[in-house]
């Protein structure tokens, strides 16, 4: 059984990449009967926000990724931190350093100028027959961690194989600053063996995190999770994905119309496949997905392929869901006489909630005005003419426009009659009754507003002459 987690920082929006992390996370843990946790890693009081704290939680409840337990929040833990800092001060694997801030500036600057890794040179780590520095009157001490001078840190990685980094890379870092505010890599070291995390998952650039995570494991005798890094997700140019190339906040992605089944479709798709299979249940996902085929090479944004997915998943969901989705577009068609033949039609068309949201208001509102360029090219000076006499063929045929395939029926053998090519009927009809040239099959459109809508809206066009003013 495997346990996971999603550990963000509230300091922004949750956007398609911690998304996807989360979506791994949650199919492996899920697959393996183990538990998916929701952790927010808030101890950098400074920069957090209530707000992206509240939007990380609902962007989960939007896609339906439900986590086990309570959420953690790191700020209302650092009790427990505290004890492992004493903990490591007492077993000598951590120490108090007093290296001032303008202290550590100059040693950065010489390390610099000597083109050497900028690193903490251990002024203040306790050494056998080493003799320390006086402690300064009035500076608080950071805590430091003991790092091994010499060897390797290796670990197997999931995604990328093994991973060795010589001792010499990681310094001893702090854990604690002067304040007592445990810093990053010590707490989630600490919070991710406490939790029980058998596997951690997570962006590739958490790389350079895990040796100093792994120093703190070895420091406490903690068992090392199974690590899997998950190379990033680039723009289609191969450079890193910017919001306007869609990393935005997960919910700007309901607000543009996409249903949370297609955008997790998506994202498991980027840097993970089975075949060429495109389209996945999350029954399928849970029974398919392994971490350890996770692709070790970056995966572009497609915005294409997200709109193709969210365009086959609008057609099949249920008419009903249909309703509920667009009731946060601000339509409402439940209690609508003919919501179902306006649904089964427009969602043939459309790629987002958005484009089913217009192609159902074009069809039910009154138009306000014409297309120009349609009149231009489709009204001609006969064109009243025939319109009047398809007028009188609807009115003998009203009873029978119930459906479009009736209307089908006599409108065929019409237009063959008078000569007619079939845009020279259809295209002004759906400039009168839709304002456009866009609107789908004027057999269905008739058939959805009956007969009396039709006759009003035909009249009110020829009446204008189609114009606008």
């Amino acid at each position: 059984m495997a346990v996971t987690r999603f550990a963000p920082s509230p300091t922004g929006y949750l956007h398609i990449g911690g998304l996807r992390t989360s979506l791994y996370s949650y199919l492996w843990a899920r697959k393996t009967g183990g538990e998916f946790r929701l952790r927010i890693e808030d101890t950098d009081l400074a920069r957090n926000s209530e707000e992206a704290m509240k939007a990380i939680i609902n962007a989960f409840e939007w896609v339906g990724l439900n986590y086990d337990g309570e959420v953690f929040y790191q700020s209302k833990r650092t009790d427990i931190y505290k004890q492992y800092i004493d903990k490591l001060l007492e077993n000598g694997n951590a120490y108090k350093c007093y290296m001032s801030k303008d202290e550590l500036d100059s040693l950065r600057a010489a390390q610099e100028a000597a083109k050497q890794t900028p690193r903490y040179d251990g002024t203040w780590r306790p050494e056998e027959g080493k003799v320390l520095p006086q402690i300064p009157v009035g500076v608080e001490p950071v805590i430091r961690i003991k790092a091994p001078t010499t060897g390797t840190i290796e670990f197997d990685d999931g995604v990328k194989g093994r991973i060795k980094f010589d001792a010499n890379q990681v310094d001893d870092y702090v854990i604690a600053r002067s304040n007592g505010m445990p810093t990053y890599n010590f707490v989630v070291a600490i919070d991710d063996a406490l939790m029980g995390m058998t596997d951690v998952i997570r962006g590739d650039d958490h790389i350079s995190n895990t040796p100093k995570q792994i120093v703190v494991y070895n420091a406490l005798g903690f068992k090392v999770p199974k690590f899997y890094h998950v190379p990033m997700i680039n723009n289609p140019s191969g450079k890193k994905l910017s919001k306007r190339d869609g990393a935005m906040d997960v919910m700007d992605y309901k607000n543009q119309g996409y249903l949370p089944e297609a955008l997790l479709n998506f994202l498991v798709r980027l840097g993970w496949s089975n075949g060429d299979q495109e389209i996945f249940s999350m029954e399928e996902m849970l029974e398919l997905f392994d971490p350890s085929n996770i692709n070790k090479s970056a995966s572009s944004y497609n915005a294409e392929k997200l709109l193709w997915l969210n365009s086959e998943y609008i057609k099949a969901v249920s008419n009903d869901r249909l309703i509920e989705e667009l009731k946060f577009f601000d339509l409402d068609l439940s209690e609508h006489p003919k919501r179902t033949e306006l649904l089964d039609l427009s969602k043939q068309r459309a790629q987002t909630l958005v484009d089913l949201k217009k192609s159902i208001t074009d069809i039910i509102d009154i138009p306000t005005s014409y297309e120009e360029a349609g009149i231009k090219k489709f009204v001609k000076e006969d064109t009243k003419e025939f319109l009047e006499k398809y007028l009188l063929l609807l009115e003998k045929n009203k009873e029978n426009l119930y459906s479009a395939e009736k209307v089908e029926e006599f409108t065929k053998p019409f237009i063959n009659d008078n000569g007619l090519k079939f845009p020279q009927l259809f295209q002004p009809i759906r400039i009168a009754l839709t304002g456009g040239t866009q609107a789908p099959s004027v057999y269905d459109i008739i058939s959805i507003l009956g007969f009396d809508e039709v006759s009003r809206r035909l009249n009110e066009a020829l009446k204008r002459n189609f114009q606008n003013s």
